[in-house]
């Protein structure tokens, strides 16, 4: 989730294809995109399959949005680290999410994309950092451009899935 030009749909492209296209034109994405990769859990033998939903970041197409994220299971929150205002709107977008998971805990976190604009950056590591853990969420940086640190977010979401996973199983164990 994010606002449009981010990077959403170029981080979800450059991991799942491995690093293989990345598309120097912007595009719009006007729904959502499915696309499938399995993830390592870092620090364990097991993996996550990943359905990563690329959503549309215009206000346009929100009521869509909606009704397809109904349920979800994890959060990539993308903004980009040379426009405030992305990173500001990353609060709205925060909600609406938890408006279709009132009473889960859903594991997130929150990418600042476009670290290889060293220049024009206005958000600073700090103070994103300092929001994320307010809201719940962990926090990485990267630059899809240059295919740095893109695994970083997904790993950091199979490692909150996979436990998450392991504490409903002990739960369902001790029930039985």
């Amino acid at each position: 989730a994010g606002d449009p030009a981010v990077g959403k749909s170029a981080l979800a492209q450059m991991f799942c294809n491995d690093g293989a296209h990345f598309q120097k034109n912007y595009t719009l994405t006007t729904g959502i995109e499915l696309l499938v990769k399995a993830v390592s859990v870092p620090e364990t033998s097991d993996s996550v399959e990943f359905f990563i939903f690329d959503s549309a970041g215009k206000d346009l197409f929100s009521e869509m949005l909606e009704k397809l994220w109904e349920q979800p299971n994890v959060l990539c929150l993308v903004c980009d680290v040379t426009n405030e205002q992305s990173f500001n709107n990353c609060a709205k977008w925060l909600e609406k999410l938890r408006a279709q998971a009132v009473g889960l805990h859903i594991p997130g976190v929150l990418v600042g994309n476009k670290t290889d604009l060293v220049g024009r950056r206005v958000v600073g590591q700090k103070q994103a950092q300092e929001w994320a853990e307010k809201h719940g969420l962990e926090y990485c940086e990267m630059s899809v451009k240059e295919m740095k640190n893109v695994e970083a977010p997904f790993h950091i979401l199979a490692k909150s899935f996979h436990q998450l996973y392991k504490e409903k199983v002990e739960t369902f164990h001790s029930l039985a």
